[in-house]
């Protein structure tokens, strides 16, 4: 039911945690055999990391949460702790699926009454209730929260109660900080008073890039927060998207995305149409979902770009590396992004990347180095990039090539899971 707690029981190490948690919590003078810590237990416990923690996972997606979270869940069981995700019920995804693969990662699913985009003064009221009460169960050690609804209200919950590390991650600034409306700048002026009120309950503030930092604290939500990290986005699992050949001729543009406006879908079909008059043999493959979002494009928009002839529309996919396999460039010209986990999977893969020179884009990829980069909005430019590459070949490949060092070095999963677990004491 919406708005429960949707429970699944985790297995071996995790569950046997809980369960002794729990026995504790009925019959406080009763007391487990303390167990002799290993050599690793020990050394974490001298760098002031957590043994057999209790960490709860705030995600602000349901349709999404193991792609973008799924590796550090893995890495926190991997250390012994205990781990529960909290997400909203998924969209578009089976929510029983997303449950399966949590609990195949080790840990519980707990599905929230968290309204990713509404504004219902009761809706939020029942979010903050929901994980008022979550906490009060798991009684955590640590908690880590993304997405900005998330941090509204799990952070402060957590300090609420007393929860020792409470991690914030900002991911991008979204729809309010992209939109021009009216209701987009009440909106930003709304969030910005959040996440004011909100990250001051933190004790560690991380961002995916600098000019969202900037921004926030030029607006003074940073004023009363700990001073804030820089982290390389949520990564990319450098072994599951492994170096791939370049693909067969003739050229294919594929780009990867919530079906939103301000993510460029507009400006992605209409440099397919310019190049196409010109290259016609040249693919144009859009995969995503419509999303429900303010700025989301219509279902009418979409067919009559499939109708045109315009470009492809593969839907929504579990599994992207089939088509970045055939794909020869990957595309995105959104508007703004925290650091858009598509475009890593895109460089680890060798493809090399045409995005734009916006906020949180422009940290992927090195202009004529892995990629190229393109004014915000602008489709002709979009067009002539698409145009520069697909008629190049070897440029391809020598950036490709280049995409995948860029991946190695900055954007590996394990180096931004690390950063993440000792802010969380893991």
């Amino acid at each position: 039911m919406r708005g429960s707690i949707a429970r699944s029981r985790p297995s071996g190490a995790a569950a046997a945690c809980l369960s002794s948690r729990r026995r504790r919590l009925n019959q406080p003078t009763r007391m487990c055999p303390r167990r002799r810590r290993s050599d690793a237990e020990r050394r974490r416990a001298a760098r002031g990391e957590l043994s057999m923690a209790t960490i709860a996972i705030v995600n602000g997606i349901g349709d999404t949460v193991v792609a973008f979270r799924g590796a550090l869940v893995r890495d926190l069981v991997a250390r012994g702790h205990a781990v529960t995700v909290s997400t909203p019920r998924p969209v578009e995804v089976d929510a029983d699926a997303v449950s399966r693969a949590v609990q195949a990662l080790g840990a519980r699913c707990v599905f929230s009454p968290l309204d990713r985009t509404g504004i219902n003064p009761l809706s939020e009221r029942r979010a903050r209730a929901h994980y008022d009460a979550l906490f009060r169960e798991l009684r955590p050690d640590a908690v880590f929260a993304s997405n900005p609804k998330p941090i509204f209200h799990a952070i402060p919950a957590a300090r609420a109660a007393g929860v020792a590390r409470r991690v914030a991650m900002v991911t991008g600034l979204g729809y309010a900080f992209t939109g021009s409306s009216f209701k987009a700048r009440v909106l930003r002026a709304v969030a910005t008073r959040l996440y004011r009120g909100a990250l001051v309950d933190a004790t560690t503030v991380l961002f995916q890039n600098a000019d969202d930092r900037d921004e926030l604290a030029r607006a003074g939500a940073l004023a009363k927060a700990p001073t804030p990290r820089l982290v390389a986005g949520s990564g990319v699992d450098l072994d599951a998207f492994a170096a791939m050949p370049p693909a067969e001729e003739p050229p294919v543009f594929l780009m990867v995305a919530r079906l939103l406006g301000d993510k460029g879908v507009r400006e992605f079909a209409e440099a397919a149409r310019v190049v196409r008059a010109r290259r016609p043999s040249w693919r144009f493959r859009l995969v995503g979902w419509i999303d429900a979002n303010p700025a989301a494009i219509r279902r009418e928009e979409l067919d009559a770009w499939v109708r045109e002839g315009v470009l492809e529309f593969a839907g929504r996919l579990d599994d992207v590396r089939g088509e970045l396999a055939r794909a020869s460039v990957f595309v995105l010209p959104s508007y703004r992004e925290g650091t858009p986990k598509s475009a890593l999977e895109a460089l680890a893969t060798a493809r090399p990347v045409v995005t734009t020179d916006a906020v949180g884009c422009r940290e992927t990829v090195r202009d004529g180095v892995e990629g190229l980069l393109v004014p915000p909005r602008d489709a002709r430019a979009l067009a002539d990039a698409c145009l520069r590459l697909g008629d190049d070949a070897a440029m391809r490949a020598e950036m490709g090539a280049r995409a995948r060092l860029r991946a190695e070095e900055r954007f590996d999963v394990r180096r931004v899971n690390a950063e993440i677990m000792e802010a969380l004491g893991a």
